[in-house]
């Protein structure tokens, strides 16, 4: 069986979908891997680490055709025609977004994991990929924030004189805000923060951070970990105790994400105005609407005397890690139906829908599109047959 990786063409992307290590480990499973020409050079992974590893070098016509193909960004519509029918794709497919890409992916039967649809649960942590790449993101935004901000983060003392160490706010203490508090405090920075599900409390303080308890009358704990939406009273009330604080702070790193909604907003353009000149605003969900309005996707902006940072692709940033860290997530996943049916027998691909990870993960399946419609209504029969990939 043939399993493909990808060169990704994304502006701004350095990421790959695998690296040496991960394709050495999968080579002795029985796994053919061909790895497209320079597909792992932005992220310090030359072909010849490939060829070592026992991957083929091969164009992207070539790996578009495997059985199994892996990459980190959403194929484009000419990419996903000339895939082969009954493949299977990992990826992440940004499913909440509507645009066609799955239901393309449906239409030449290919079979694609979301690697943001894996759910948080214990068992699935080692796949978690959100989680993987959060936390290279909340590392990366803190080394920027400190890139950006004119004065030392922590406190120094020189013959000159002594700087104060640098107050950060964090919004937001999900995997990329904890980070951003773990690396802020690593560089002598003061900091707060502050998540809607009051159970985060116990986690910031103990990173040695202080919990901002803004009193909004009502919690926003989700599912699955995640943060749900505030009333419109609440969300109010959040921005206003927000632009108090804030007029305190040197840098705030902003993280607050719903999963298929547009970010909440928590820092307004008052509160912009009201923040000391020289301050700087991380914004993590800049792709995604901005937890600020002033912020720009992809853009480093300032106004009112406050520098907003829009980068989209923290992870990318740190190509080298991401990949890694990135390769491993699908591996794990792979590792739930590339396997052998008995000891000593030889690996096959299966498709068991009556694993939940597989079953919640997988968007499209059977010239179907599975995101978003209730599972009930595809038959456990078909966990039971191998794919047209497997069959090969």
């Amino acid at each position: 069986m043939l399993l493909g990786i990808i060169k990704e063409n994304a502006p701004g992307e350095f990421r790959v979908s695998m690296t040496p290590e991960t394709v050495k480990k999968l080579v002795k499973t029985g796994l053919q891997v061909l790895v497209e020409q320079d597909a792992g050079i932005a992220a310090g992974y030359p072909n010849s680490d490939y060829e070592a590893a026992g991957a083929t070098l091969a164009d992207t016509a070539t790996i578009l055709k495997c059985d199994l193909v892996t990459r980190v960004r959403k194929p484009t519509p000419n990419e996903i025609e000339k895939m082969k029918r009954g493949a299977v794709l990992i990826s992440f497919l940004e499913p909440y977004r509507q645009d066609g890409t799955l239901e393309k992916l449906a239409e030449v039967g290919v079979s694609a994991f979301a690697m943001e649809a894996i759910p948080r649960t214990s068992r699935a942590q080692s796949m978690d990929a959100l989680s993987s790449q959060a936390n290279i993101a909340g590392y990366r935004a803190v080394l920027e924030a400190a890139a950006q901000y004119p004065r030392f983060f922590p406190v120094m003392m020189t013959s000159a004189g002594s700087a104060k160490a640098v107050q950060v706010a964090i919004l937001g203490a999900g995997v990329a805000g904890l980070q951003a508090i773990a690396t802020a405090r690593r560089l002598g920075a003061r900091v707060e923060a502050f998540d809607v599900r009051p159970e985060t409390r116990e986690q910031i303080e103990s990173l040695g951070a202080k919990f901002m308890d803004l009193q909004l009358g009502e919690e926003g704990t989700g599912h699955g970990g995640y943060a749900k939406a505030l009333s419109e009273d609440a969300q109010q009330r959040q921005q206003a105790a927000l632009a108090e604080r804030l007029k305190k702070m040197d840098v705030v790193i902003s993280t607050a994400n719903i999963p298929g909604r547009r970010a909440p907003v928590l820092i307004t353009e008052d509160a912009v105005k009201g923040m000391r000149a020289g301050s700087v605003i991380i914004d993590l969900a800049a792709e995604n609407g901005g937890n600020c309005p002033l912020t720009e996707s992809g853009k480093v902006v300032k106004k009112y005397g406050v520098t907003l940072v829009g980068h989209t692709n923290y992870p990318a940033l740190v190509p080298g890690d991401s990949s890694s860290f990135y390769g491993k997530n699908i591996a794990n996943l792979l590792g739930l139906m590339w396997k052998a049916a008995e000891s000593g027998t030889a690996h096959q691909l299966k498709i068991d829908l009556t694993d939940d990870i597989l079953e919640a993960s997988l968007v499209t399946h059977g010239g179907e599109v599975r995101f978003g419609k209730p599972k009930s209504t595809h038959a456990v029969a078909t966990a039971s047959q191998p794919t047209a990939a497997a069959a090969q």
